[in-house]
């Protein structure tokens, strides 16, 4: 679920509102789960470089947050054919690494002159290739052996080593308006080869891939990926697995194992964006104030207990703060946010805090 640039310039009124802290105690990564295992989606620290960003960035620190999902726009960082524009996206990665929290970078939208088209949310590359030599100055800036670390010794090093190559490329929004499981994997081949050239250890993680009415069906979209090849271009798949409970979270999840098993695939999976609004439109996500507490809450004692089973790698809750209408448009993913609009903390905030600081203490 990727959001236009007008929702970033529209958090920066809010910049100079402060956030409840959270708890001052840290709690450490869950019982045996990697340490970037749980997530968030902020675009609003995103947008607002400066004091907001840091002290949002702080407080998800504080909460048990090491993980940001964020585009990394290449049709804003490509300026001209070879020309690259880092400088947000260094002062963003420099923030966050003071904060302790990694970063999962999503390689998306393609620049006009490689082929993206207006009218589009985001349109694939005409050369897939092209996304993976962007992929890989990404990594001579950001990786193990990134100048950006070399140039900022002040910076503690937190180097990037995670890349989700697109962004739900079973909707026709961010695939031309026609999406092809076997084109996909193609992209995903030709991204992989220079990322993981450029650091062997990298890890490639598919884009995250909702199961949508207004899309190809993950029972035909995954297989359809495995019959063109991608097994061997990927670490970790990733889904988008949406539900209107937490139970119904976890089937999504457990329906993509099982789809990964009949290709004999044992790697893991990644929720990289699943959330709940308590208010705005309707849809199988509003569940309400209380409904949204309690489903996160859910969410991550049953992540935890199927955290083996399913060999789940993490999740990303979308995300951090509502955020405003735009183009006169709302929709439910506006909604569910920890924070309202104002900055203030809902009942899911707490729940976040209260069901990490458990598990940390399990």
């Amino acid at each position: 679920m990727h959001r236009l640039a007008a929702v970033a310039v529209a958090v920066l009124s809010l910049a100079a509102l402060a956030v409840t802290s959270a708890s001052a105690d840290t709690p450490p990564p869950p019982n045996g789960a990697p340490s970037d295992f749980v997530g968030l989606v902020s675009d609003d620290a995103f947008a607002a470089p400066g004091d907001y960003r840091q002290q949002q960035l702080t407080t998800q620190a504080s909460l048990g947050v090491r993980l940001l999902r964020q585009t990394f726009d290449w049709s804003q960082i490509e300026v001209a054919r070879g020309r690259y524009d880092l400088s947000y996206y260094d002062a963003f990665v420099g923030d966050a690494a003071r904060a302790g929290i990694s970063i999962l970078p999503i390689l998306f939208r393609a620049p006009r002159f490689r082929g993206g088209k207006a009218g589009t949310i985001a349109y694939p590359p005409k050369r897939y290739a092209d996304l993976g030599r962007f992929g890989a100055v990404l990594v001579h800036r950001y990786g193990p052996d990134g100048t950006f670390w070399s140039q900022n010794a002040d910076v503690p090093k937190l180097p990037i080593r995670s890349w989700q190559i697109w962004n739900e490329p079973n909707l026709k929004a961010y695939w031309g308006r026609a999406p092809n499981a076997k084109q996909y994997a193609k992209l995903l081949r030709a991204a992989a080869k220079p990322i993981k050239a450029a650091d062997p250890s990298a890890e490639i993680v598919t884009a995250g891939m909702p199961e949508s009415k207004i899309g190809v069906p993950l029972r035909k979209f995954i297989p359809a990926l495995y019959r063109a090849g991608a097994k061997s271009a990927f670490d970790t798949l990733a889904i988008n697995p949406y539900g209107h409970t937490a139970a119904a979270v976890i089937r999504n999840l457990a329906r993509a194992r099982n789809l990964m098993r009949r290709f004999g695939d044992d790697a893991p999976i990644w929720a990289t964006e699943v959330g709940w609004s308590d208010s705005g439109p309707g849809g199988p996500q509003r569940v309400g104030p209380q409904g949204q507490a309690t489903q996160l809450g859910n969410l991550i004692g049953a992540l935890l207990r199927d955290r083996t089973s399913l060999n789940v790698r993490g999740f990303v809750y979308y995300q951090w703060r509502d955020g405003r209408p735009y183009n006169g448009k709302d929709f439910w993913g506006l909604h569910t946010g920890l924070l309202t609009r104002d900055g203030q903390p809902k009942p899911a905030y707490y729940a976040l805090q209260q069901a990490l600081l458990a598990a940390g203490a399990g």
